[in-house]
């Protein structure tokens, strides 16, 4: 099941990746009544060019509006990959007229968590940063996997996320399961922190 969080404005652009995360979202907003635009990263990998076409044909197949933004830059010398991309997509969000909507899970909450605690701060990611909001944020990926799959909406599989190179794929592949032999209901304990922090944002 699909949960939200506050209220999505009448006029939106979805940030769509390709991934099923995005895509579900995409496809289960587009069917309400709301004005939807598309805005989609190529971030120039080989993965990226296939996750382009599947966001171009689903946008051309729904006729809706899609502002596509390729990464050219490379990244400063030492610097980490994630943490580049993450910063370059968060400038195309702001120079976005209307809200921005990502596909942030549950899951995603869970591993961020696990990052933040490592460094002694955990936290758990916001609803809201500047113009982007993040309404799915009680969903997981499996519901959103769930959704694509039982709609037919096509997504792709990015092989980042299982790339230990990456951070936060180490977690996701590595740390994330164990945690859950130690506590399996680990989910449960992250929703419960989501609800407790938006409560606080619409008091």
């Amino acid at each position: 099941m699909i949960r939200i969080i506050g209220d999505i404005p009448l006029e939106i652009t979805i940030a769509a990746s390709g991934g099923a995360d995005s895509m579900a979202v995409l496809d289960f907003l587009r069917r309400g009544k709301r004005s939807v635009s598309v805005v989609h990263i190529d971030h120039g990998t080989i993965f990226g060019r296939h996750a382009r076409k599947i966001v171009e044909k689903y946008c051309l197949e729904h006729g809706l509006p899609l502002k596509i933004h390729s990464i050219e830059v490379d990244p400063p010398q030492g610097s980490s990959m994630e943490e580049f991309w993450r910063n370059e997509r968060y400038k195309v969000f702001s120079k976005c007229e209307n809200k921005v909507i990502t596909a942030h899970h549950a899951n995603d909450s869970l591993e961020w968590w696990i990052m933040t605690s490592a460094h002694g701060t955990p936290r758990i990611i916001p609803y809201q940063n500047k113009n982007v909001i993040r309404p799915f944020l009680l969903t997981t990926h499996k519901e959103f996997v769930s959704w694509c799959e039982n709609k037919k909406v096509p997504y792709l599989d990015d092989p980042g996320n299982e790339d230990p190179k990456y951070m936060r794929s180490l977690v996701r592949s590595k740390i994330v399961p164990l945690m859950q032999e130690v506590n399996p209901g680990l989910i449960k304990m992250i929703r419960k922190k989501i609800k407790k922090e938006i409560e606080d944002v619409f008091c």
